[in-house]
């Protein structure tokens, strides 16, 4: 079975990848989203994690911070198999750890900024197309 080829755009900010305690409230800079920004919150038993660009996280909050964002264009019919494995294996290859966030329409793939040039080749070498 043959792997999607897929086109990604790189997100103009830096984001960061927060932790808080399962039992916070939504914090008002994370839920005040202004349209168009990408902000992903998810609470689990374990903890409330809130990926969002990374000027807006305050002082003192628990986050890894210097994060690029490659959106895959969507949006991706839900019968469509291994877009996971069609980005993250090229990268794994190369030594690319990546943070990954589906929503409805589509997947995002964080990345430290450092790694961007080689996550491009990587992703062009497999035949996706990074704008």
């Amino acid at each position: 079975m043959s792997q999607p080829t897929l086109a990604l755009i790189l997100l103009p900010e830096l984001f960061a990848i927060c932790r808080l305690p399962p039992d916070a409230p939504l914090p008002a800079w994370a839920a005040e989203v202004e349209h168009g920004d990408f902000v992903s919150i998810t609470r689990t038993a374990d903890e409330l994690s809130i990926v969002c660009p990374q000027a807006r996280v305050p002082t003192g909050v628990q986050a890894v911070s210097d994060y690029c964002c490659l959106k895959v264009e969507g949006p991706l019919d839900f019968a469509l198999t291994g877009v996971m494995v069609a980005l993250a294996a090229p990268l794994a290859h190369v030594g690319i750890s990546v943070f990954a966030v589906a929503t409805y329409d589509t997947d995002y793939l964080l990345i430290q900024s450092a790694d961007l040039p080689r996550a491009r080749a990587a992703l062009t070498g497999a035949g996706h197309d990074v704008r």
